[in-house]
């Protein structure tokens, strides 16, 4: 079960800042501040580079765990 944890919040999270990170280079192209007003849409793209910090870090934690609990069972 923890490796699939791991697996899933690597992934979102990889995935969540693709997107914000697409997301900042059209804003930064100026694609998107026609359409959403700028203080959402900056507070948009940042809620997903947060949210990949927090899968990530899931998936760190979760992986060591693993590990670590691997190595105490002989």
């Amino acid at each position: 079960m923890e490796k699939r944890i791991a697996n899933v919040s690597y992934w979102l999270g990889l995935l969540s800042s693709l997107i914000a990170m697409g997301m900042w280079g059209l804003s930064i192209l100026g694609r998107l501040a026609q359409s959403v007003a700028l203080v959402a849409h900056t507070r948009l793209y940042e809620s997903f580079f947060k949210g990949a910090i927090l899968f990530l870090l899931i998936a760190i934690a979760t992986a060591s765990y693993t590990y670590l609990r691997s190595e105490k069972t002989p």
